[in-house]
């Protein structure tokens, strides 16, 4: 018999988070290990989640509580919580509906997909009595002066029955006394699907002969994507024959007062619509391209010769290690990585944050020394096929519902 799992996501647009979801748990749904019901956010994520669904039900938004390292609370940032207050009673009501539809239904495990959804998973699990499987994407703050930090790790300790983290960079984060375990993102490249005629022809239209830099994901500030401009700049200025490849779109696209209010409070992620103007006030047309977005992520990985990843959330992202499987090295942003997801010097090339003057220099590195970039091409995707392939990981989070079925089931028959 399947496992009934209700899995909780918040964020709506299809990203990293609910992408290395869909991966792992379309392979246990199509060995009918888990019987999956969704509660989520509406979004295109919502897409992906129906095909694999027993049932789904979407809500407006979802509160959340932000406590990572990158995103906690500080300054103007606790604003961000009258976001957080206008979604409750959205997600309240829609709990609410979620147990009168799904009434006959006997949830074996809640698992929500990332911790800063805590208060939704919290009240669900009240509501549908199952042991709680909380995911740990992001790097969480972990300063332990803080008493939010010391709050959410009692709530870890006391109301949380499995912890699981992406990687050993997560799990450092996480309190040492807290039982985590470390199952990695999965990728299936030849689960992507065939390239639109529109996205292959603007690859077509480049030249071979360049070496092409890419990047892969939201056209977020965070992401890095303006130190990518500004080291395109400085290539450019060196005379260097490179074509910056930039595929993905914008999550939401906020508008009138609501953008006015986020530009003005410094929230505001999106940095799609000031990109072309950026591009053309530079002078960077001819070497500097907006693909869009795409679901063909393996097709993107086979053109590129280098993944860019300079985002400020000190962690190699999920694009990291998909470039692996086809044996593109990465320049990441990051300080001491866990060597499950990327090593120095091995798999690509480590960078200072915020830093286009060493972005620049590390592109200009690998396109000068092709036996070093095939050396850590060649080790990125031996990574890959060690930590990220989707059955090995499916059968370690089958393992976790397992073990809290049985133990749910041992205090039943007690």
């Amino acid at each position: 018999m399947s496992i009934k799992v209700l899995y909780i996501d918040g964020d709506g647009p299809m990203g990293g988070a609910s992408r290395s979801l869909f991966e792992v748990l379309s392979f246990l749904h199509s060995r009918q290990e888990i019987s999956p019901y969704f509660f989520v956010s509406s979004g295109s994520a919502t897409v992906f989640y129906k095909r694999i669904a027993v049932d789904s039900l979407e809500v407006r938004g979802m509160s959340k509580f932000d406590n990572t390292r990158y995103g906690y609370y500080r300054g103007m940032r606790w604003a961000i919580l009258l976001r957080e207050m206008v979604y409750l009673p959205f997600m309240c009501f829609g709990l609410f509906q979620a147990r009168r539809r799904w009434r006959d239904v006997e949830f074996d495990v809640i698992h929500v997909n990332e911790f800063v959804y805590l208060l939704p998973a919290l009240l669900a699990k009240v509501i549908f009595k199952a042991p709680l499987v909380v995911h740990v994407r992001a790097l969480c703050r972990d300063d332990q002066g803080s008493l939010r930090v010391r709050f959410l790790n009692w709530v870890f300790s006391n109301f949380v029955d499995s912890v699981v983290a992406i990687d050993g960079n997560v799990r450092r984060t996480l309190p040492a006394d807290v039982s985590v375990e470390i199952i990695n993102n999965s990728f299936s490249p030849s689960a992507s699907n065939a390239p639109a005629p529109e996205f292959v022809a603007k690859f077509k239209s480049l030249s071979k002969e360049t070496f092409k830099a890419g990047f892969v994901g939201n056209l977020h500030l965070s992401k890095g994507v303006f130190e990518i401009v500004q080291a395109a700049k400085i290539l450019r200025d060196q005379g260097r024959d490179i074509d910056f490849i930039m595929v993905g779109g914008i999550t939401l696209e906020d508008k009138g007062l609501k953008a006015w209010v986020l530009s003005k409070l410094g929230f505001a992620q999106n940095f799609a619509s000031e990109l072309n103007e950026l591009i053309a006030r530079e002078d960077l047309q001819n070497c500097f391209h907006l693909m869009g977005p795409t679901l063909d992520i393996k097709y993107v990985y086979d053109q590129i010769s280098v993944l860019l990843f300079p985002s400020h959330f000190d962690a190699p992202g999920r694009p990291v290690f998909e470039a692996g499987f086809s044996g593109i090295p990465s320049i990441v942003a990051v300080r001491n990585a866990s060597d499950d997801t990327f090593v120095s010097n091995e798999t690509g090339l480590a960078i200072p944050a915020k830093d286009p003057g060493a972005l620049a220099e590390a592109i200009a590195y690998l396109q000068d020394h092709e036996s070093e970039r095939a050396r850590m091409g060649g080790n990125a995707q031996l990574l890959a096929q060690k930590n990220f392939v989707p059955e090995r990981n499916a059968a370690k989070l089958l393992d976790v519902y397992a073990e809290l079925v049985r133990v749910s089931n041992a205090k039943f028959n007690s």
